[in-house]
């Protein structure tokens, strides 16, 4: 029998360079997703509104939509407004919750879906999930990756810095999450995806090693890239085990406990995946990632984002609750609250204040 290849599920178009929004008519017929310029574009009220001024002359068949968050409720209604026209494809121009929804009412109405971000704060920007708050917390919700992704470096440097500083904690804490799956293979037998690890580690490694900072377009064009590389790595792998890992239990932990305080998801992941990788007693790589962490800006201990050393704690010891099923450095050492107190004193030690 000969060797069979696999096909990777990945976008039609990859466009991320300054000024690419302006040709988004142009690419999306060029390459037969929208001849005729019938689209449903998804925006919000804030940056996609400004944005719709800006890109509506050249896009004359679009129809606008503005979604009013990130519910469940909010995609649903989407989806049923644009069933009712007749599309080549979704839109989805804005933060994270404007694409997920837009991600949701494409699968919903059987459209591709083209995601056009307007910030770098995490990897959801091409990943096959759309998460969405609905009326039992939060849900993710599974659909088809983008058939495009157009990333427009201006329009990322004209958002706020900390959405940049969110993506690169998001996008560094890949290689926590990759040791994570790592170990459960060899405690647990549990199989690894090698392409999708690959995938994921390189993304992560690029943006850690990367010399630049959130104000150079060289460094935003990596993290870019790394965060669409790391959405294919999870369309790959069929679940998130690529890129979440004890780093994202400790982020969850934070949301659920405590929901009106928590900081961005890239902030407490970056925090998580210095901290973890601590734990699993890669001192000296825990140790540069809060370096690299603490360059952009980044939090690395918790007090940074306005948590007390208890409520780490708690947190930390709560984190596996958040992902039953999943197997991190923090099931493996089931480390009671006194313990992980001890460890983070030798992590605060060792990284300084």
């Amino acid at each position: 029998m000969p060797v069979l290849t696999r096909l990777i599920p990945s976008p039609l178009v990859v466009d991320i360079r300054p000024g690419a929004l302006d040709d988004l008519a142009c690419v999306l017929a060029d390459e037969r997703i929208s001849h005729s310029g019938r689209l449903a574009v998804a925006v919000s009220g804030g940056s996609g509104a400004r944005l719709r001024e800006r890109i509506a002359p050249s896009m004359p068949g679009a129809t606008w939509y503005e979604v009013g968050g990130g519910t469940l409720d909010d995609a649903v209604r989407l989806a049923s407004d644009i069933k009712a026209g007749h599309f080549d494809a979704v839109v989805g121009l804005g933060g994270g919750k404007i694409i997920d929804c837009a991600k949701f009412a494409a699968a919903r109405v059987g459209l591709p879906l083209v995601a056009v971000p307007t910030n770098l704060a995490h990897d959801g920007l091409c990943s096959p999930v759309a998460t969405l708050d609905n009326d039992a917390g939060r849900g993710s919700y599974g659909v088809p990756n983008p058939i495009a992704v157009v990333i427009d470096l201006d329009v990322i440097r004209e958002a706020p810095v900390r959405y940049v500083r969110a993506g690169i904690g998001d996008a560094i804490s890949n290689i926590n999450a990759i040791a994570d799956w790592e170990l459960a293979n060899r405690v647990k037998d549990e199989k690894i995806d090698g392409l999708a690890a690959a995938m994921a580690r390189q993304a992560g490694e690029a943006v850690l090693r990367h010399p630049g900072g959130v104000g150079d377009n060289d460094f935003l064009q990596v993290l870019a890239e790394a965060l669409v590389l790391t959405g294919i790595a999870m369309s790959i792998s069929g679940d998130s085990r690529p890129a979440s890992g004890s780093c994202h239990e400790i982020n969850h932990a934070f949301d659920l406990l405590f929901p009106k305080r928590a900081a961005s998801h890239g902030e407490q992941c970056g925090l998580g995946a210095a901290f973890a990788m601590w734990l699993r007693g890669a001192h000296d790589e825990s140790a540069y990632m809060a370096e690299v962490l603490r360059r952009h800006g980044l939090p690395v201990l918790p007090d940074e984002i306005g948590f007390t050393t208890d409520e780490f704690v708690k947190a930390v010891e709560f984190a596996p609750e958040t992902r039953p099923g999943r197997y991190t450095i923090l099931e493996h050492l089931d480390l009671n609250s006194e313990q992980i107190k001890d460890t983070y004193a030798d992590y605060v030690k060792a990284i300084g204040s």
